[in-house]
């Protein structure tokens, strides 16, 4: 079971529960949200995507509105792995 890291006092509305729920899987070690930052497009829905490896797992990019917010994920699993359980609980 992972730890999620609330260190900002506003996240992207949504994203929470979503991070919540990932932080349950035990392949996951941590989750921390991070810099919020304004998008060009606009993005009705929340998404959750997945960007680029990092050393210890991987950065995603959570957008709803014209609000991003990168996410970073302390994990052992693979690309594909990860991005099926991103979509199982982002789409609940």
């Amino acid at each position: 079971m992972g730890r999620l890291v609330i260190n900002h006092s506003t996240n992207i509305e949504g994203l929470i529960p979503i991070l919540q729920k990932l932080a349950l899987n035990k392949n996951i070690k941590t989750i921390t949200p991070a810099v919020i930052s304004r998008a060009r497009g606009k993005s009705s829905n929340l998404i959750l995507r997945l960007s680029v490896k990092t050393i210890n797992g991987y950065k995603a990019i959570a957008r709803k509105g014209k609000t991003a917010q990168e996410v970073f994920i302390s994990t052992d699993l693979s690309k594909d792995e990860l991005k099926e359980i991103i979509d199982i609980y982002s789409n609940k």
